[in-house]
């Protein structure tokens, strides 16, 4: 008479089940990484219909953002957050209902335009190998007013003489290669200048908002001096200590900086069009 197996399969040999299940599962895995590998485009469009219709999709955005070259700190607390209603939040850019620009909504064309000034100002500080600590000064930012070129100080190296209202000489070759883009922009061009918070007050008539605004119209004087239209500039202003950098240190050294704004705002309507 024969003995049973205890193992529950003939032969002493179940291993062979769990073996070639491993095989079986090996094998549906290299497969999947070959279907993938070559991927449908239009039964991937498929795929991803499906998905959107199961999950929803969002069709609005609201948003700011944040541009910063290495080398300079990231601002804890961003000036232009703003807390946007979950409803009214999405991950895809849109005009508003109304087809009007709001502060904080997205607009294609001018978001568009914003990014390609963007990149062509990072190719230009990029095309200035001489000068690749100076590039470090300047921190690129998109708020509800544009796209703001900020030239800061940092602690140890500033772009402007102590009080004085010229700027140095690899400021100015600074501003040379920005001048070459911000020409190209379509949009126009508000220049203002920054002072940090001083412990010692001012001696004499000129202060604070004196210097900053003459650093101002020195950057507009160089940018027009190397090409820039006059016709761009809207605005040179100077605003002393009222709007620092970083609000929780008014007398840290980046604090000290000119801005050059590209505005956001509406193109000009041709005349023959005005009512």
């Amino acid at each position: 008479m024969a003995k049973k197996n205890r193992g529950g399969h003939a032969g002493g040999h179940g291993w062979f089940v769990t073996f070639a299940d491993l095989m079986g599962l090996m094998m549906s895995f290299f497969v999947m990484l070959v279907a993938f590998s070559t991927q449908d485009q239009a039964k991937l469009q498929i795929v991803a219909g499906s998905m959107r219709d199961a999950f929803g999709m969002q069709d609005k955005v609201r948003y700011s953002g944040v541009i910063e070259i290495p080398g300079l700190p990231t601002r804890p607390k961003l000036k232009n957050a703003a807390n946007i209603p979950p409803e009214e939040a999405s991950a895809t850019p849109s005009p508003d209902e109304k087809g009007k620009l709001s502060g904080f909504g997205a607009n294609f064309d001018t978001d568009r335009r914003f990014a390609l000034a963007s990149a062509s100002l990072r190719q230009a500080l990029q095309d200035m190998p001489e000068l690749t600590e100076i590039s470090k000064h300047i921190m690129i930012e998109e708020t509800k007013e544009g796209l703001n070129i900020e030239i800061v100080d940092q602690n140890g190296r500033s772009m402007f003489p102590e009080a004085s209202k010229e700027p140095y000489e690899r400021t100015r070759k600074l501003i040379q290669h920005l001048a070459s883009p911000l020409k190209a922009t379509p949009f126009r061009i508000a220049i203002t200048g920054h002072t940090a918070a001083s412990r010692v007050p001012p001696q004499g008539s000129y202060g604070p908002w004196e210097l900053s605004a003459d650093r101002a119209n020195a950057v507009r004087k160089q940018l027009e001096a190397d090409g820039v239209p006059a016709s761009h500039f809207f605005m040179v202003a100077g605003k002393a200590d009222t709007q620092p950098l970083f609000p929780d240190d008014p007398f840290v050294a980046a604090n000290r900086r000119v801005t050059i704004t590209l505005m956001n705002e509406s193109p000009p309507v041709p005349p023959d069009l005005k009512p």
